[in-house]
């Protein structure tokens, strides 16, 4: 399984996507797979920017503890 959550889900997706022959369901998981790609981006580009705004490595340390960043 994946390192993230996020990464199961997109693999998840991703083995659904090779079971299925029908267009209308490719075109939702594939579209899933995008908004996966969305939240991820969008979480990492959250982490850079704490790192970047706090300089304190204690408090650091209690938000990875805390799982809100990696």
């Amino acid at each position: 399984m994946g390192e993230t959550t996020l990464d199961t889900v997109d693999e998840l997706l991703e083995g659904a996507f090779d079971d299925v022959d029908d267009p209308d369901v490719r075109y939702k998981l594939r579209s899933a797979r995008q908004l996966v790609q969305v939240v991820k981006q969008r979480h990492d580009t959250l982490d850079e920017a704490i790192d970047e705004a706090v300089d304190d490595e204690a408090i650091m340390n209690n938000l990875r503890d805390l799982g809100y960043i990696e």
